[in-house]
């Protein structure tokens, strides 16, 4: 078994069965496993913690995932992220909390085939010819991440306003691939666009108070069956509160979800954002990027960061099964097949949204470690564009 799963309430011992109430708490640890070029082989542990801050016939049931990983490129990383529901849905707290001593490599921007190029012999990148990601090839770099939005509900149909606050920072970036005493020089595309817009090439700093607007209707955020979810976020960053240079960002989220039978065995769910620079120019690493969404869980089978650009957008839809039942959970066992599109744009060199759409594809398996909370394992393989493949074990749905 992949996880274990613990229900704490009151002090003595409780039913099994009984429904929850105010103030239970699901625990559910697992192991971090996966693949993937850009990180390698990921080991370590994590843990899904579900609750009610209210009564559960009129409150939603908050999540909150903590992940410590490392992996065979020397990396390390540790994620908190959570979505919070105050008593009766009053209100949504969502968090994302990052520390990352990692690598990636500085694919080129946009999507298309120039993506595919870490590096090229003059300032342009029409060369191609320096192709890979081996340890060497990655840029090394620290970040801390603190995420947090308040949203308090307007009405009761499922809307909700609020404000967020944003810091991102980058520091002890080490551009390995970057080499300016060979000739010709070998140019990465992350020290081309600072050089071309005035960033700092060892480190970057981005500050932004947002304003939200949210539509959820989702019957549970781990595992939704119905309901639908909306999000549209204006982030603004000041250069007078410590971003490197102004700039504002647009974020626009829409999921739905269609349940075709009452035992829910047949769900289709869809899931669509777009990730915009409204205005001024964002530090590169900060640029809308596939994998950087609140969950980390957008385009697979893509790598983290594989596909950037100034604007970014991606479209992905699951149809999950649900295929084995346990006299205790009727939701033990499932599979998911999935397919995705992402495009993006690249201001330095010319490439326009949907220019170039890359797709992704694949299929799952899905082990229910806790039915009252309906956390989920999952265990992904996927195909892409480029030779791409890779390996994803998920707590909880992808979206």
């Amino acid at each position: 078994m992949l996880g274990t799963s613990a229900v704490f309430g009151q002090k003595k011992k409780k039913d099994k069965n009984a429904p929850p109430q105010k103030g239970s708490v699901y625990l559910s640890p697992v192991p971090v496993i996966g693949a993937n070029p850009a990180f390698g082989f990921i080991y370590g542990a994590g843990g899904s913690a579900s609750w009610y801050m209210g009564d559960p016939s009129t409150t939603k049931i908050s999540n909150a995932l903590l992940g410590v990983a490392f992996t065979t490129k020397k990396q390390t990383i540790i994620t908190l992220k959570s979505t919070v529901y105050g008593e009766d849905n009053d209100f949504i707290l969502l968090g994302d909390w990052r520390y990352l001593d990692s690598s990636q490599p500085t694919w080129g921007l946009g999507t298309g085939p120039q993506s595919a190029k870490l590096a090229s012999n003059d300032f342009g990148f029409d060369d191609g010819s320096i192709e890979g990601n081996s340890e060497a090839d990655m840029m090394e770099f620290r970040f801390f991440r603190f995420y947090e939005t308040f949203l308090k509900r307007v009405n009761d149909k499922g809307f909700y306003a609020g404000l967020g606050i944003h810091l991102d920072m980058f520091s002890n970036i080490r551009d390995q691939l970057l080499d300016l005493e060979s000739a010709p020089q070998v140019i990465t595309p992350y020290y081309a666009y600072n050089e071309a817009f005035g960033f700092d090439q060892e480190k970057s700093t981005l500050v932004g108070i947002s304003l939200n607007g949210v539509y959820d209707t989702r019957d549970n955020v781990n595992n939704p069956y119905t309901g639908g979810y909306a999000m549209i976020n204006f982030k603004i960053n000041p250069e007078f509160i410590g971003s490197d240079q102004s700039s504002t960002q647009l974020w626009m989220e829409y999921r739905d979800y269609f349940d075709f039978t009452d035992d829910h065995q047949n769900i289709l769910a869809l899931w669509t954002y777009a990730n915009l620079t409204v205005s001024g120019n964002l530090p590169y690493m900060n640029l809308p990027a596939i994998g950087w969404d609140q969950y980390s869980k957008s385009g697979e089978p893509y790598s983290q960061g594989r596909f950037r650009g100034s604007n970014l957008m991606f479209a992905g839809v699951e149809f999950r099964k649900h295929l084995l039942a346990t006299k205790n959970n009727p939701d033990f066992f499932g599979a998911i097949l999935y397919a995705n599109a992402t495009t993006a744009s690249g201001k330095a060199n010319g490439i326009n949204l949907f220019e170039y759409i890359e797709p992704g594809y694949g299929l799952g398996l899905r082990f229910n470690i806790n039915k009252k909370a309906r956390t989920n394992v999952g265990i992904d393989y996927g195909w892409g564009n480029y030779g791409t493949s890779g390996l994803f074990l998920r707590l909880n749905e992808n979206f």
